[in-house]
């Protein structure tokens, strides 16, 4: 029976052996398959994930920002609209009034001109 144990013994030793060859194999295709991943990256130009996110935070606070002026354009916009109709109705006031005679000042005497006549 010693045999049949140095035979398990070898074929074990051997199934040893070759699970670590392949793990060493393994280890060796994802160096080189991540290599090649990262070449490919460089050469199509893509981004980090920190230039990502740096450019998504950016994005984000862009977005706030261009809220928060539409909010402000909304606000003057109704402010205009109301000092607007504020100006007709004193406008529309103005024009149903009678006209009143204005009192021109004088030309001459008043301006310290003697002698001159008010031309206008």
């Amino acid at each position: 029976m010693q045999t049949g144990n140095r035979l398990f013994d070898d074929l074990a030793r051997m199934a040893g052996g070759a699970l670590s060859t392949l793990g060493a194999l393994r280890e060796e295709i994802e160096a080189r398959v991540r290599e090649r991943v990262e070449r490919l990256a460089v050469d199509l130009d893509l981004v980090t994930r920190e230039e990502f996110e740096a450019v998504r935070e950016m994005a984000v606070k862009a977005r706030e920002e261009q809220e928060r002026l539409a909010a402000r354009v909304a606000e003057l916009e109704q402010r205009l609209a109301a000092r607007m109709a504020e100006l007709e109705e004193r406008l529309a006031a103005l024009e149903a009034e009678p006209a009143k005679p204005r009192a021109r000042a004088r030309r001459g005497w008043a301006a310290g001109e003697a002698g001159e006549e008010d031309a206008g």
